[in-house]
């Protein structure tokens, strides 16, 4: 189910406030097989182990929260660095 886009407008990271948005297909593609491998972790430091079908992203690239069932899980402590997907 995909995120109401006036929900989306609305929503900002809880810890800098900045504005968020979709993941794009590349990069969540990119992360899941990252998860598979079991390479993903929480910034609480819990190991991801299921695969996201949608994620929004920080305005400055450095913070993925999940949206699971359609609701944004915006808990930091959820949350995941987006440093575990670049290069």
């Amino acid at each position: 189910m995909p995120i109401h886009p006036e929900l989306l407008k609305a929503l900002v990271c809880p810890v800098t406030k900045l504005p968020v948005s979709m993941l794009d297909s590349n990069r969540l593609e990119k992360l899941n097989r990252l998860i598979d491998d079991g390479s993903v972790e929480t910034l609480g430091g819990h190991p991801v182990t299921e695969p996201l079908t949608e994620a929004l992203i920080t305005r400055n690239n450095k913070t993925i929260y999940r949206i699971k069932q359609g609701i944004p899980v915006m808990l930091e402590d959820q949350a995941m660095a987006a440093e575990q997907i670049a290069g």
